[in-house]
């Protein structure tokens, strides 16, 4: 903080009036850093001159999510749970003494309104980290990232931002789509009994995040003698996937790895059965969930998805990472009934995150990225598989569980399993 001196005014003070002057304000800022007062300007608060613990300042993160756009039906529960925990962690007294703020902005799945985004949140509100969502956008800004020094955590698995050395600041708090997709693959062939190699078709949406597994997918496949025979693109907002499906009926794949959300995920599967299609259906992480049964319903049954984060209704028994959980929503009058696994999803990446903030020794973007590269399996109750960080890698985890719909509930037919 500076004081714009009035010179004319000085002037006419003698020397004893400048001393005096000089002690009151001496004496005003040593109250005030006593005090620890805390300050609600966000350009003040995400400055480096904030204390890494008990300082009672405001730390600042950002929030960009998809609320209303193409991956709405998953992003904004995701939303939801991330702002959960900032509000529950300020319920129990912050981080190391300090208020936490989320501050976000929907840009509905446009990655120009992203990138409008982060650059408000990183020039005006000056964030010292940032919770983000999709594939296209995360990769667009990978190198303002690493220019700018913000960790980020983003709702993308994508592979191309586990290479640390090129996207210093991007973390990954699960498998990439790329090691779901062979963890799928092995866990298909490891079980398959027949005399001769399975057959595999792809349906994935025409963007980043739809086409991002699919290569190495068809690499790792090829490598265990599966024989890709069929690729189909389907919309992420289709209401239909009828001629699409049939083109893959032709091709007779044994299994299908879909890359989509729950929107066209449901589409595929309620088209499947009307014509009839036998493919055993295994989709990565944002295909499975509850809201697939819900939106798909009995068409649901028997698909397999990657399950990532833990299931609401695993329950605090199985998943004691779920009380935290449990306690923040009866405090709302609420029970894990009343969330789905996408928001236990954004729950996990925001806890994550202030775990790295907690861990940092000064209260900036690079001390976050330094708290981050601390976490050694670290453990979130069973929310998700143990993170490892280092400054080597930021590729949290390469493993992650398989789940059947049975009966119209999600059961969990696999422990985290690696392709490995």
């Amino acid at each position: 903080m500076s004081m714009k001196r009035n010179r004319k005014g000085l002037k006419r003070w003698n020397i004893w009036g400048v001393l005096a002057l000089a002690a009151l304000l001496l004496l005003a800022a040593c109250g005030q850093q006593g005090a620890q007062q805390t300050t609600t300007n966000p350009q003040d608060s995400a400055s480096g001159d904030q204390q890494a613990s008990g300082g009672g300042q405001e730390i600042l993160i950002g929030g960009i999510f998809d609320i209303t756009g193409g991956t709405g039906d998953v992003g904004a529960p995701y939303a939801d749970g991330a702002k959960a925990y900032f509000e529950h962690i300020n319920a129990q007294g912050g981080v190391n003494g300090n208020p936490v703020k989320l501050i976000d902005i929907d840009y509905a799945y446009q990655v120009p309104q992203a990138i409008e985004a982060y650059q408000k949140l990183t020039q005006q509100d000056k964030v010292i980290a940032i919770l983000g969502w999709g594939t296209g956008d995360t990769e667009a800004m990978k190198e303002l990232i690493a220019e700018d020094k913000i960790p980020y955590i983003s709702g993308s698995y994508s592979e191309n931002l586990a290479n640390v050395e090129a996207h210093p600041y991007n973390f990954l708090t699960a498998a990439t789509y790329s090691d779901q997709a062979k963890i799928a693959i092995k866990w298909f062939v490891d079980n398959w009994t027949e005399d001769r190699p399975p057959r595999m078709a792809l349906l994935y949406n025409d963007t980043p995040f739809g086409r991002s597994p699919v290569e190495d997918a068809k690499a790792f496949a090829e490598s265990l003698g599966v024989e890709v025979v069929d690729e189909e693109v389907i919309e992420v907002t289709a209401l239909d996937a009828s001629s699409q499906l049939l083109n893959m009926k032709a091709k007779n794949p044994d299994f299908a790895l879909i890359q989509q959300t729950w929107g066209a995920t449901s589409t595929i599967l309620k088209d499947a059965k009307r014509l009839g299609i036998d493919t055993q259906f295994i989709g990565l992480n944002w295909a499975a969930g509850e809201g697939i049964i819900d939106l798909a319903g009995d068409a649901a049954e028997g698909f397999i998805g990657v399950i990532i984060h833990a299931l609401p209704a695993e329950g605090v028994d199985n998943v004691p990472g779920l009380a935290e959980i449990e306690s923040y929503l009866q405090g709302k009058g609420k029970t894990l009934a009343d969330i789905n696994q996408k928001f236990v999803q954004g729950w996990h990446s925001a806890k994550v995150m202030l775990e790295g903030v907690a861990r940092a020794d000064e209260l900036t973007g690079e001390g976050v990225k330094k708290g981050l590269e601390q976490l050694k399996d670290y453990d979130t109750g069973g929310l998700g598989a143990p993170i490892t960080f280092t400054e080597q890698s930021h590729r949290g985890t390469v493993y992650a569980r398989l789940g059947q719909v049975k009966d119209g509930k999600w059961e969990i037919i696999t422990d985290y399993i690696t392709y490995e």
